[in-house]
C-alpha cells in the first residue's frame, strides 16, 4: 500500500504524530502541507492531519498569530515553516476529485472535550469528502496545552493506530471492489 502523510504543524506536535502515524503505517511518506503534492494519483492511502485552532482547522490567521505569540513571549518551539501557504485548507480546496479513494484525518488538540476544543479532523474529514475521499477513520491526539508538549503516550497510540489503519486498509480495499 503506497500511503502519503500530509500534516500542518506549528509547535511540532502535529508533525511528531505525523511521523509516528508514518511509522505506524510502516514506513510512509510524511511531508508537510505546503511542499505536498497536487497529484494523488499512485496514493492508495492518504493521511490528513493539523492542529486545532480556535474550535477548527488553522487558518492563515491562526497560524500567524500563534507564531507571532510564540516570538513575543520569547519562548517555546516555532516549526520553521508554520507559517507557510498553502495551509491545509488551500491545498485541499486545490486538489482534483479522486472518487472512491480512501483517506484518514487526525488532528491535535488540547486535553479537553471536544465540545470546548473543537476537532479539526472533522473539517479535514468533510474538506476531503467533497473531493469524493472515502474516510476510514479520524482520531485526535492530545497536547497538555496549546502549545504542547503531547500527552503521555500519545506518541505511542499514534504508531498503534497506524498499524491498525494499515490492517484495515486492505479490507477496505477488498470491500470497494465487490
Amino acid at each position: 500500500m503506497n500511503a502519503l502523510v500530509v500534516y500542518e504543524s506549528v509547535y511540532g506536535n502535529t508533525r511528531a504524530v505525523a511521523e509516528a502515524i508514518a511509522d505506524g503505517l510502516d514506513g510512509a511518506d510524511v511531508v508537510p502541507v505546503h511542499r505536498a503534492p497536487a497529484q494523488l494519483d499512485d496514493v492508495d492511502l492518504l493521511v490528513v492531519g493539523g492542529p486545532t485552532h480556535m474550535h477548527g482547522m488553522t487558518t492563515a490567521r491562526s497560524r500567524r498569530l500563534a507564531v507571532d505569540g510564540v516570538h513575543e513571549d520569547g519562548a517555546g518551539h516555532v516549526e520553521p515553516d508554520a507559517a507557510e501557504e498553502p495551509g491545509l485548507r488551500a491545498w485541499i480546496r486545490e486538489l482534483p476529485d479522486r472518487r472512491g479513494a480512501r483517506a484518514v484525518t487526525f488532528d491535535t488538540r488540547l486535553d479537553r472535550s471536544p465540545w470546548l476544543t473543537g476537532v479539526a479532523s472533522r473539517g479535514i474529514a468533510k474538506r476531503l469528502r467533497r473531493h469524493g475521499y472515502e474516510i476510514l477513520a479520524t482520531d485526535s491526539f492530545l497536547v497538555q496545552d496549546a502549545e504542547g508538549p503531547l500527552a503521555d503516550g500519545e506518541l505511542e497510540r499514534a504508531r498503534a493506530w497506524g498499524m491498525q489503519v494499515a490492517a484495515s486498509a486492505p479490507v477496505a480495499a477488498s470491500t470497494d471492489a465487490s
